[in-house]
């Protein structure tokens, strides 16, 4: 098998709530199938080319701080467009020249069907490269955040973390995080939906559209 497998053409990228859209494709850590993923989060984003500067340190802080991220119960998966050779190559590279190793698969992607699903390039690109896409994909297979870079500029991997922590809080816990929310600060009740929510948050202490208040204590 080379490339990827046919997935349903999208009238447009792939929107907040929806359905991620499924493929199978070969990957440094053998083949992929997206559904294998289902019942854990997961941070799918993509790579311009391989063996490029931005590309490898993006790489290598993903790397870092998987062990992070698994504690979430959360996967990574890369892709980039260019061949599993490449990928495979870049990986070995990136482990002797700076003792990092790459875990996490990377997705081949020559064919570019993947990344044109997910909207990573635009219809009529004059060439293969992709953006600095990332989508955070829940248990249920839905999308729940999307970021998106120009080729020029890096991710902080620290973002991408704090972003599937926070929605990860908000799933458990029925709150909502402010600006610049860090794990463990504050939190928002979501605001009254009707009635009756309303008449008991006029009776609080804090105004009834923002009621910030320290995390729920976790239970064993």
């Amino acid at each position: 098998m080379t490339g990827s497998a046919p997935l349903e053409p999208l009238a447009g990228p792939p929107r907040l709530n929806e359905l991620a859209p499924q493929f199978r494709a070969r990957s440094t850590r053998g083949i992929i199938n997206l559904s294998d993923y289902r019942g854990r989060w997961l941070v799918f984003f993509s790579h311009p080319a391989d063996f490029t500067p931005v590309c490898t340190s993006e790489l290598i802080g993903f790397a870092r701080v998987e062990p992070r991220f698994k504690v979430l119960g959360c996967d990574l998966l890369a892709l980039s467009v260019d061949s599993l050779y490449a990928h495979l190559a870049w990986v070995r590279a990136i482990q002797d020249r700076f003792g990092v190793s790459i875990s996490f698969p990377i997705v081949e992607d020559v064919s570019m069907v993947i990344a044109r699903a997910y909207g990573m390039m635009h219809p009529r690109a004059t060439d293969n490269s992709t953006v600095r896409s990332t989508f955070v994909i829940d248990p249920e297979g839905l999308i729940r955040a999307s970021l998106h870079y120009p080729m020029s500029t890096g991710r902080m991997v620290g973002e991408v973390l704090r972003l599937v922590e926070a929605l990860k809080l908000s799933d458990e816990d029925g709150v909502v995080t402010p600006e610049g929310w860090q794990p463990g600060g504050q939190v928002f009740d979501p605001a009254p939906q009707n009635l009756d929510d309303a008449g008991h948050a006029f009776d609080a202490d804090q105004d009834w559209y923002y009621r910030l208040h320290d995390q729920r204590p976790r239970t064993a």
